[in-house]
């Protein structure tokens, strides 16, 4: 083979080896690779159904094309969030997968990605491809569905009289049936791309619930007024809009909670519910605890490794915390390096140990922080202050954020001198084995000689 052939397919080799899709787990790769085969087979079986297509169906096509061109351009000007996106595309697209043959309702997410990553947001190119296959296998199903439900052919839809009401209902059906279908695929992705992830938190919060249901209540009454008159796309567009601000306005909402790099709430927003939580606990005279995390030496890994690495490692450390935190925990990142976490319905006993495990976690961890195979990753240690409130409420000065805060920050700063990577505690009352007055000092470890030592005169870090 010449020279020149030699190097363009080396060249064309290291540029395949390159693409990001081979940082994900291999059974990610080998699950997307599946969903997109199926897909294209799926494409492959309906195109028989463009031989019956009609002027009526292509006048329909470019009218909602234009419909779902013009949404993605007012989207432009807000932009697309990053991980999973939420959007009100199914207003013109499950009309297609109802009032056309299946072949249109799965080619036509790839039409709408395809503007959206020239004209919105360029990301990684096999994460649009697969959702392009996912969305468009979606909606297949609900063609198939609705045409099962209704007897009609796949050439075309039918009439919605003289049975409007069970048409409706069929519509309904196949909406729900492309909702559960994307779903479905899009679960593994998510969890297979990061474990930690709350699948929960991701699809029944009450927010996101209600788009949902309010996007396919409005496509199943576009889908009904197209199917009597087309003319319907017109009056349909300005309600679109104003569900896309809606839905737009909730991400706002959302986003402002969030830090950006590790997708905990940000400071305020954890200061303002952590307060709400600890008066609820002093009210209701129930154990809290609060807990702050700094990262050891985390500047010399910005020097060594680059400010990108660091912000990975910040990532890695706030997917361990949900890990080992419950869904109504407080997790936060305070500072640069600083985190948060408060522990409602939490004994002190019990934030020591989910302290001690989260510390072993972190420090046998490896971080990925290059797109190198073959480099090193890095590994970090934390130190832990703990702050618990007690249980018999003899006295209540540590009862107020702040105490907590400062008590907190005290064992942090003990950690810190003692040695780093370790944790240390304080609390207000004598809630963990031992007597430990109120606002002492407490390292973390089993006693070395006897059983009744005060907690504050362990010596030995690791719980075992």
């Amino acid at each position: 083979m010449p020279d020149g052939c030699c190097k363009r397919v080396r060249g064309w080799l290291a540029t395949v080896r390159a693409w990001p899709i081979w940082e994900l787990p291999r059974g990610l790769v080998a699950f997307i690779a599946a969903v997109i085969l199926i897909y294209s087979a799926g494409v492959v079986v309906a195109m028989p159904g463009l031989v019956t297509v009609s002027g009526h169906d292509v006048l329909l096509l470019g009218a909602l094309l234009l419909c779902i061109a013009a949404t993605v351009e007012l989207t432009k000007r807000a932009g697309e969030n990053a991980g999973l996106i939420r959007d009100v595309y199914a207003v013109w697209e499950l009309p297609l997968a109802i009032l056309l043959p299946p072949v249109f309702a799965m080619l036509v997410p790839v039409f709408r990605l395809s503007l959206v990553q020239l004209r919105i947001r360029q990301t990684p190119l096999y994460r649009r491809v697969f959702s392009a296959a996912m969305v468009g296998l979606s909606y297949g199903a609900a063609s198939l569905t609705f045409h099962a439900l209704t007897g009609t052919g796949l050439d075309a839809g039918s009439s919605p009289f003289p049975h409007p009401s069970i048409w409706m209902l069929a519509v309904a059906v196949a909406a729900v049936t492309q909702w559960v279908s994307n779903t479905a695929m899009l679960l593994p992705a998510v969890k297979g791309a990061d474990p930690a992830v709350r699948i929960r938190e991701l699809l029944l919060a009450s927010e996101n619930v209600h788009n949902d249901v309010a996007e396919l209540c409005v496509a199943v009454l576009v889908t009904l007024g197209i199917a009597v008159s087309p003319l319907t796309i017109v009056f349909a567009l300005p309600f679109v809009t104003l569900l896309q601000r809606s839905v737009r306005h909730a991400q706002l909402l959302a986003a402002s909670r969030i830090d950006s790099k590790t997708g905990l709430l940000n400071a305020g927003t954890w200061e303002r519910e952590a307060a709400s939580e600890v008066a609820r606990a002093v009210r209701t005279r129930t154990p809290l605890a609060l807990v702050l995390i700094d990262v050891d030496h985390f500047k010399l890994v910005n020097d060594v490794h680059g400010h990108l690495a660091g912000d990975t490692a910040l990532r890695a450390i706030a997917r361990t915390f949900k890990i080992f935190l419950r869904d109504y925990d407080l997790a936060g990142r305070f500072g640069g390096e600083e985190f948060a976490l408060l522990l409602p319905q939490t004994s002190a006993a019990d934030a020591r140990q989910i302290a001690e495990r989260m510390r072993g976690h972190i420090e046998a961890m490896p971080i990925g922080v290059s797109a190198d195979p073959g480099a090193e990753p890095v590994q970090v240690t934390v130190s832990i202050g703990v702050a618990a409130l007690g249980v018999t409420w003899e006295n209540t000065t540590g009862s107020q954020l702040t105490d907590l805060l400062a008590g907190a920050d005290s064992a942090l700063y003990q950690a810190k001198n003692a040695g780093r990577n370790q944790v240390w505690m304080v609390t207000d009352t004598a809630t963990v084995a031992g007597s430990v007055r109120p606002g002492q000092l407490a390292r973390l470890a089993p006693p070395p000689v006897e059983d009744n030592y005060p907690l504050s005169t362990w010596p030995v870090r690791s719980l075992g």
